[in-house]
């Protein structure tokens, strides 16, 4: 059964004591650090987030920014790109997912945006298409290895786009291991750090490329999802958090093709 949830904006000046959902139990944690730094550069763009709470604790967020500043890979000037829609424990199939995509939704009629779109994904974290097919997204593109763009139009605009280059991104960066990060999700300090520590492990280096801007993001990212990334010879090898010993195997099965 579906409930009425408050829905908290969180901006520049309540970020601070609000926090941003992720991550609450470790506000002193570098990784929770660098993405409250983010999001002030980011609230000024037009990012905006906000908290599902219910007795006055929050169960689920919605992160969103205009196209033209969204960390993610894809063309979507003139579309609010959702970056994160998490519903969490008992909040789940309590109508949190829903309220908190309608907001946003609302939130880009009202600034005259052409439409919503969302990178999403299967078998992972990264949210899934079936809320929001049941809301009016629809299917736009795909790009490997399971993404798919979903999109809720308002009028006839062209919709947003993936590029195209995916293997011309890996070979760019050669057979070396290279993880890609930002301060986007404020889990990737311990996501690198897994990295780092399974390559050394199999006696290699890890190049580190932090992504500073969304146009960085656009240009340099080996997958959609943009803000992470994992690449050795040639190969992805993952776009979001794997356990040491996961990328260990990942990266001897890579090492003896």
């Amino acid at each position: 059964m579906s409930q009425a949830f408050e829905i908290v904006t969180v901006d520049a000046s309540n970020v601070q004591q609000s926090g941003f959902f992720c991550y609450k139990s470790k506000p002193k944690s570098p990784g929770y650090q660098r993405k409250l730094s983010w999001l002030h550069q980011r609230f000024a763009e037009g990012m905006r987030i906000k908290l599902a709470c219910t007795n006055g604790r929050s169960i689920g967020f919605i992160e969103y920014i205009p196209g033209e500043y969204a960390w993610r890979v894809l063309d979507a000037a003139g579309y609010m790109v959702i970056h994160c829609l998490w519903v969490v424990g008992k909040g789940k199939g309590q109508g949190g997912g829903s309220q908190l995509l309608e907001t946003c939704v609302e939130d880009a009629r009202r600034a005259g945006l052409d439409g919503v779109a969302m990178v999403t994904s299967r078998g992972n974290w990264l949210a899934g298409a079936q809320l929001l097919l049941k809301h009016g997204f629809e299917a736009v593109d795909a790009a490997p290895p399971a993404f798919q763009l979903l999109v809720r139009r308002f009028g006839r605009a062209r919709p947003p786009t993936f590029p195209t280059n995916w293997d011309e991104r890996l070979q760019r960066y050669g057979d070396g291991l290279t993880v890609f990060r930002s301060d986007q999700c404020p889990y990737l300090d311990n996501a690198v750090a897994v990295v780092q520590k399974a390559g050394q492990a199999q006696g290699l280096s890890t190049t580190v490329v932090e992504l500073q801007s969304a146009q960085e993001v656009r240009d340099l990212a080996p997958s959609a999802y943009g803000v992470f990334g994992i690449a050795y010879k040639g190969q992805l090898l993952s776009y979001h958090y794997l356990s040491e010993q996961d990328l260990s195997q990942r990266l001897v099965g890579t090492s003896s093709l």
